[in-house]
């Protein structure tokens, strides 16, 4: 790490917002020499509770974000937030900018909120976004808290981030709950009715209710479990005592009405209590291992696709190479496994050279 990035740690490190935005700046950027500070972000990683918000566009995301965030500063907690926003066509960036609409909070340097792009993926969260969510962890903030666009299944991305997901839910919804029954709902840890005081509240809440009820079968898991199931997460073997119906956690719902405030108490007395249920069933030490395997393979694909540019570029780059097929001088699957030999050599020799120490 070179000395000017060295001090940028070390800024951020001792409480500096400054280097904070300017850490999530390289890092979104993924300027040179990112990777070795996220690298020396992770030891001082692990105290932030990170909650994900999600949902439909117009469910109010951005108000109980607001509300939310401006509760937990009255309880005398640092808060992070970061907003997942659509990519710009022209940029890549955000379109939305940072998000002056959150009014309570301007101005509040404990409320620290940056805007993200989603990069391509609507509604997903990038490489970039996890990396940022560590940089504030290690800044010390004590909640994080990520708002993504709402675009459907696409969401399910927010799982290997946050340990506890919240999908707010508009009144009135109907078949819209039936719609996303096998998609977005089923990440849910904590269901949000917005907009409570608007005509088919009750109905909509009846049917959340009625669809944790069934969700013995599949989707939510067994007794709504949410993505603890062993569908969403993994071999239910993998699970161990965490299968066992008094450690099962059932989705609450709660209505909420966040542009007075009703209800964020009880929204924010929910997300303890999964916070909690994840420490003692143990699914919080699983998720952890789950996300950092998931990092594992992310940064792998990455590192092999640059490598393999590379041997595509060497080989006379993939028009060329798509013309040699379209003339019938070779097919994919040579091209494929003659790029790939020389990285299988590499690490033929790398695994021969650890065998010989």
């Amino acid at each position: 790490m070179n000395a000017d990035d060295a001090a940028l740690l070390e800024g951020l490190l001792e409480g500096e917002h400054r280097a904070l935005a300017r850490v999530i700046s390289k890092i979104e950027n993924r300027s040179p020499g990112y990777r070795e500070l996220v690298s020396a972000l992770y030891a001082h990683t692990g105290d932030a509770d990170v909650v994900g918000i999600t949902g439909s566009p117009g469910a109010g995301k951005s108000t109980l974000v607001d509300k939310l965030a401006e509760t937990y500063r009255e309880r005398g907690e640092t808060v992070g937030v970061i907003a997942i926003d659509p990519s710009s066509p022209f940029s890549g960036g955000a379109v939305l900018g940072d998000r002056i609409r959150m009014a309570s909070s301007v101005g509040d340097m404990d409320v620290f909120v940056r805007s993200m792009s989603a990069r391509g993926t609507l509604g997903g969260l990038s490489t970039a976004t996890a990396d940022a969510v560590k940089a504030m962890d290690a800044f010390g903030k004590d909640k994080i808290i990520i708002e993504t666009v709402g675009a459907g299944q696409n969401e399910i991305d927010i799982v290997r981030t946050a340990d506890t997901v919240a999908v707010l839910v508009p009144p009135g919804s109907g078949d819209d709950i039936q719609t996303l029954k096998a998609g977005i709902l089923e990440i849910a840890d904590v269901f949000v009715v917005n907009k409570a005081d608007r005509p088919g509240a009750d109905r909509t809440v009846q049917e959340l209710q009625e669809m944790i009820h069934l969700g013995s079968g599949g989707g939510l898991g067994a007794g709504g479990t949410g993505h603890h199931g062993a569908d969403a997460m993994g071999d239910a073997d993998d699970w161990g005592d965490t299968a066992d119906e008094e450690q099962r956690w059932t989705t609450p719902i709660v209505e909420t009405i966040a542009t007075n405030g009703d209800g964020v108490e009880t929204f924010i007395e929910e997300l303890a209590n999964h916070q909690t249920y994840l420490i003692d069933s143990g699914t919080h030490a699983q998720k952890v291992r789950q996300r950092y395997a998931e990092e594992i393979r992310t940064l792998l694909r990455e590192d092999v696709h640059d490598i393999l540019e590379d041997e595509l570029a060497a080989a006379g780059g993939i028009d060329d190479l798509a013309e040699a097929v379209r003339n019938g001088e070779t097919d994919p699957y040579t091209i494929a496994d003659e790029l790939l030999t020389p990285v299988e050599d590499c690490i033929d020799e790398l695994e021969a050279g650890v065998e010989n120490t």
